[in-house]
């Protein structure tokens, strides 16, 4: 028998407390200094996930889902507003943020902040590895077992097992090339 951490524990007590807005897998971990906020929104935890220290989990009144054997590294950031879906076996690097909403800015007799946001959902499909420091910005589409190179920013949809890279990224090559 595996005894949880006390992390783990805590955000599972937590969770009785608001049912359905937070659920944790078997076997997750969920390292000290781990922050998940879902008190406005819903997040689930898939199976053997590992949330590391300084990684956040940031519902915002929306949703967040990560699959099985997610690894979301140290100071990785995944921002719900608009939805985001993780699928299993992800990797996501250190720094990497992940964001399903855009500010809206066009009327330039307000303020940014007072304009409001559009919310767009992300996806990040199986077998993906998100880089150090790289983005995945709003309504964007990770295919399947792409890889996301350091620093690169994504909008938009991937091609299947692309590799892709840059300010905005592109595809470099395929996996296996």
């Amino acid at each position: 028998m595996r005894i949880e951490t006390p992390v783990v524990l805590y955000h599972r007590l937590r969770a009785l407390f608001l049912p359905g807005r937070l659920t944790i897998g078997g076997r997750a971990r969920i390292m000290t200094g781990a922050r998940i906020l879902f008190h406005r929104g819903q997040i689930s935890i898939g199976r053997r996930a590992r949330l590391h220290t300084g990684s956040m989990l940031d519902a915002q009144k929306g949703s967040i889902t990560l699959g099985e054997r997610v690894s979301l590294n140290p100071y990785a950031i995944i921002y719900g507003l608009g939805g985001v879906t993780i699928g299993n076996d992800v990797r996501i690097a250190a720094h990497a943020v992940i964001v399903s909403f855009e500010h809206n800015y066009d009327d330039r007799s307000k303020s940014i902040t007072d304009q409001g946001h559009t919310k767009r959902p992300v996806v990040v499909e199986d077998d993906v590895w998100i880089g150090s420091g790289a983005k995945i910005l709003a309504g964007s589409h990770v295919s399947k077992g792409c890889v996301i190179a350091a620093n690169a920013v994504i909008k938009g949809r991937t091609e299947p097992y692309g590799i892709y890279g840059g300010i905005p990224a592109r595809l470099i090559k395929y996996r296996g090339e």
